[in-house]
Order: C-alpha cells, then sequence, then structure tokens
C-alpha cells in the first residue's frame, strides 16, 4: 500500500506540470477549410437533378469549395494586405488575395413590444435514429413545441456536446482577411489539387509557410444512391472515400404540422453540430460512442415510419469527415516546463458533403407544387385579384428556433 501511495504522489507533479504549461495565443491564425460538395440527388433525374434542386433554391451546385480565413493580433496601419500563394497544381494563379472585409455599421437597438395574447408555437418534433427497416424500442421522442416554450423539455430527450473551435473571425482578431470576397471568387477546377507548398505573405501577419502532401488534398466526392426496402423503407448506400475519418447522416421532413429529424446514429442523436467539420479526435470519440458510423460503413437504411412520416419528399443530409493538417512555427515544446510562444499556426480540415430526396426511392408521391401568382407566372393580374390570407406564424419554424436557443444549436 505504502509503495503505491508513493508512486501516486511521484506522478502528481509530472501530471500537474503538463497542465501548466503557459501556452500564449499566436500572432497569427490560419485556416483553410476544405469541402468537395456532390450537391444533392434527385432520384431517378440522374445528372439534372442537381440542376433542378438548384432551380428550387436547394443546394444543387456541387463541386470543390475551400474557405481562407486569416487572423491576426497585429493591426494595419496603411490598409490590411495579404495574398495565399498557391501551389500551381490549384490551376487558379498564382495567388488568392485575403480581403479585409468592410465592417457593417452598428445597428440601433429596436425597441420590441410583444403583444399580448400572442400565440404559443404549435406542432410538435419527432425525433427518431439508427439505420434499420424499422424504428427501435422508445422512438419517438416527442418535443411539443408550444411545451418547450414554456421551458419544460422532454425528460428523455438526450443532448450531447460536441468539441468543436472556432475559425478566425473579424470579432476574435485585430486584422481579418478572407477568401473567397468580393474582390476574387472563381470557382476551383475540377482537377485542382492542393498539394505542394503554400506560403501566406501580408502586411499585417508574419510570413507562414506549410506543406500539404498525399491524404491531405479534396476528398473524394460522396456518390449517394437511394432505392426501397421492404414496407416503405429507403437503403442508402455510399462509395468508400479513402481519407474518410467517419460519416454521419440527418434526414429532415414534415407534414405541415409535426417536424420528422432522423440521424444515423445508433444513440439518440439530434447532430445539430455535427453537419460541419469535426476534428478527427472527436470523430473518433463519437465513433466510440455509436454516434458517428465509422470510415469503413457505406450503407444504412432509413425506418419506414421516419419516411412515412416525414411528408412527400423527406430530404437527407450527408457528411464524411476528412482529416486535419495542423501547423505550427515554432513547433509546441515536448517539455511543459518550457513555455509556447507559437508565432503562427495553421489548421487544413476536409469534409465531403452529400444531399438526396427520398421520396421517389421510398415510392412516395411528391406534394404538389405552389400555385403560382400571376406576377410571378408573368400574366396579367386581373381586375380583382383573389384576397391572399394574411400569413400566419409558421409553427414548425417557430419550435425549431425554441430548440436553437434552449440546446445552443
Amino acid at each position: 500500500m505504502r509503495l503505491i501511495v508513493t508512486a501516486i504522489l511521484a506522478a502528481l507533479p509530472v501530471a500537474a506540470l503538463a497542465q501548466q504549461q503557459v501556452v500564449k495565443p499566436p500572432v497569427a491564425n490560419y485556416w483553410v477549410s476544405v469541402d468537395t460538395a456532390a450537391g444533392m440527388t434527385i432520384p431517378g433525374m440522374g445528372g439534372m437533378g442537381g440542376v433542378m434542386a438548384g432551380m428550387m433554391g436547394g443546394p444543387g451546385q456541387s463541386g470543390r469549395r475551400m474557405v481562407l480565413q486569416l487572423g491576426s493580433q497585429r493591426p494595419s496601419a496603411d490598409g490590411p494586405r495579404a495574398d495565399h500563394m498557391i501551389p500551381t497544381g490549384m490551376e487558379m494563379g498564382p495567388s488568392l488575395p485575403l480581403v479585409t472585409p468592410q465592417r457593417a455599421p452598428r445597428a440601433e437597438p429596436v425597441e420590441r413590444n410583444i403583444p399580448q395574447g400572442m400565440e404559443q408555437p404549435k406542432g410538435r418534433m419527432l425525433i427518431y435514429w439508427g439505420c434499420g427497416e424499422n424504428t427501435r424500442p422508445g422512438q419517438p421522442v416527442i418535443v411539443d413545441f408550444a411545451a418547450l416554450s414554456q421551458g419544460q423539455t422532454p425528460p428523455n430527450m438526450v443532448s450531447r456536446r460536441v468539441s468543436i473551435p472556432n475559425p478566425p473571425s473579424p470579432s476574435r482578431a485585430k486584422t481579418y482577411g478572407d477568401w473567397p470576397n468580393q474582390q476574387d471568387s472563381k470557382s476551383i477546377p475540377g482537377s485542382a489539387s492542393l498539394k505542394g507548398d503554400h506560403q501566406i505573405k501580408g502586411n499585417y501577419a508574419p510570413d507562414i509557410q506549410f506543406a500539404l502532401g498525399e491524404g491531405h488534398d479534396f476528398m473524394d466526392r460522396v456518390e449517394l444512391s437511394a432505392a426501397p426496402r421492404g414496407a416503405g423503407a429507403v437503403h442508402v448506400t455510399w462509395n468508400a472515400v479513402g481519407t474518410a475519418t467517419g460519416h454521419f447522416a440527418t434526414v429532415f421532413g414534415s407534414d405541415g404540422t409535426d417536424t420528422v429529424m432522423w440521424t444515423s446514429s445508433e444513440v439518440q442523436e439530434m447532430g445539430g453540430m455535427l453537419m460541419n467539420f469535426v476534428p478527427p479526435p472527436e470523430v473518433a470519440r463519437l465513433i466510440r460512442e455509436k454516434v458517428v458510423l465509422a470510415p469503413s460503413v457505406t450503407e444504412c437504411t432509413v425506418p419506414a415510419e421516419v419516411v412515412k412520416r416525414a411528408g412527400g419528399t423527406p430530404f437527407l443530409n450527408f457528411i464524411t469527415y476528412g482529416p486535419e493538417a495542423n501547423f505550427a512555427q515554432p513547433p509546441r515544446p515536448q517539455d511543459p516546463r518550457r513555455p509556447w510562444e507559437p508565432l503562427w499556426t495553421v489548421k487544413v480540415r476536409f469534409k465531403s458533403t452529400a444531399s438526396t430526396l427520398l421520396g421517389d426511392a421510398a415510392g412516395g408521391a411528391r406534394r404538389p407544387a405552389r400555385t403560382q401568382s400571376p406576377s410571378e407566372a408573368g400574366g396579367e393580374q386581373s381586375a380583382e385579384p383573389a384576397q391572399k390570407p394574411a400569413a400566419g406564424p409558421d409553427p414548425v419554424q417557430d419550435g425549431v428556433n425554441i430548440l436553437r436557443g434552449i440546446f445552443g444549436r
């Protein structure tokens, strides 16, 4: 027993030192966020699905996307200027300009008077989870929006936190620049490659240099395929993505009153924070907790109950998480007694996304199209136009807004 106590006491100073390493924020912080977007697949329409989705206002545009964000604690006396010198394999010229956005004028506070007797939000959210032809026992968890607005959360509702760091932003930096911007928003070629040397030069940040190699490039496209299975379920498959760290899917639908939410998680999870870049260590933790699908998984069945309750066109969102590359100058000291004062840090993160409508795959009928008004259709307006009903509150949107307020999502 004495030996055990002695060993514990001997280890305590080391653990304490590891927790007390002095780490100062970098002078400059640079993030590169890379997304391969497959756009929307509409069953039965092939390549026209993405075009139609774009015409309907959905995420029909596919391709390669990238966001560059530079934040610095240094001010710029004569106007901020910065550029990212890119490899020739990007096929976008020698550099991309990082432009500082103009600060919007501060809005004057507006006094808002909530009228008495205002109706409470109506409707419900039905929460499902898990792959399979049928839902599991205990589903759905039902969230009543009216009760939720009064602070009454269902006792069996689970919400877990996901650690996702925030990228640089104008509010967290003395000087900030990003791309794409009003000066340059060119499209990224389909054959572009990030592999090679990168350099960032500007008058408000130290020079930054890093190199990307194999495994840190645009991810492969996710190709979704959906087919009916059993009594109304939809079997969704996708291709293997070589650099994937995990997968996650959600389905959203509504019959006008009830909102349906489903996720591919084996345990209850709404996934509000998961349709975004998630660091590989967090993805690994969520795989262990059976929230995220392992990278080797290439199929999942959306239960029949979900498809039925989600209305005529349930919408599936899909994300494949990718790797990260992190750089710093100078590197972090291994000795915790030595302080770390980085001049700059860089994070390059990757994901691949896709979406599809499940209605046709399930054999369901589409909702009728919204009737156009004469002005929308381009026709003449009658002398006595029909009275358009006053737009009332959207119960589904009201409920979703309440959920976001409570869970911070």
